[in-house]
């Protein structure tokens, strides 16, 4: 039994659980296994996929809230295009990076599998770079992202949670430790659960953009960039933490674009470093 977050604790489970060990996470108020799935009339519920769904419901819903409420600069056909752009750009780049993650391994795995795998910072890369091309292409000068970043974040909580959920399911757990924040995410392991520092990290990110938002003093279209620097230097830093077994001299797939990113955002960099 290993303490945990306070009241919460973790304690590991010896039995089985359809053919594999189950560790409960548990405290006065709840108790349930990791990886979270439970059972319903029968069904084995996918947690991280209704999460997963929910987190673009959700994020969705609350951009159309977010521009219902404020006034849009960009025309509803010129936003629906950039959206659409957004929209192919991520699902190009989500599958392609996370190819590049471990291309041997993904490339025995089957094309299936290939067009399965996706990663969220090749996600938000690309939908950035879908955004570009369908604004150059239809001459939209304005910048868009500002309207699009809160919806992100609460969309990437959303998504983490279930993450976290499937624990060792997913490859968003961390590398094995002996600190005290280590949890047992569904093999015999102490972990990083880097799935809960990602989402501590987005809600003080959350907090910081709006009030950013209150205090009106950025140009438009810098809410945008400061989250997309922010969340790449962050996910630079917390790839440390995963245990990445295919690497370029020391590096992770994720962190090289990341470091493609911050060479992207170079300018917006430079001047926030030297605002004074």
């Amino acid at each position: 039994m290993s303490p945990i977050f306070g009241m919460m604790q973790i304690y590991y489970y010896s039995g089985s659980c359809k053919n594999r060990k189950c560790y409960y996470l548990s405290s006065m108020f709840l108790s349930f296994s990791i990886p979270y799935e439970p059972i319903l009339f029968g069904i084995e519920i996918n947690m991280h996929l209704i999460l997963e769904y929910l987190a673009f419901i959700i994020g969705f819903q609350y951009y159309r809230f977010l521009r219902k409420r404020g006034s849009d600069l960009i025309s509803s056909t010129n936003r629906l295009s950039i959206i659409i752009g957004a929209i192919f750009g991520a699902l190009f780049l989500s599958r392609f990076i996370a190819f590049l993650e471990n291309p041997v391994l993904h490339y025995n795995q089957g094309w299936l599998s290939i067009l399965n795998n996706k990663t969220i910072m090749g996600g938000l890369f690309g939908g950035l770079l879908g955004v570009e091309l369908i604004k150059k292409y239809i001459g939209e000068k304005k910048s868009s992202g500002d309207l699009f970043t809160l919806p992100i974040i609460v969309g990437l909580i959303i998504g983490r949670l279930g993450c976290f959920l499937a624990g060792t399911n997913e490859f968003t757990y961390g590398i094995v430790t002996n600190s005290f924040l280590g949890m047992y995410l569904g093999d015999e392991y102490l972990r990083h659960p880097i799935a809960l520092y990602e989402i501590v990290f987005l809600f003080l990110l959350f907090g910081f953009i709006k009030y950013l938002i209150k205090k009106n003093t950025l140009e438009n279209g810098m809410l945008f960039k400061i989250f997309m620097i922010s969340y790449f230097v962050f996910r630079f830093c917390i790839e440390y933490l995963k245990p990445n077994s295919f690497l370029v001299l020391g590096l992770s797939t994720i962190q090289y674009l990341c470091i493609i990113c911050m060479f992207y955002y170079t300018k917006t960099i430079k001047s926030i470093l030297s605002f004074k």
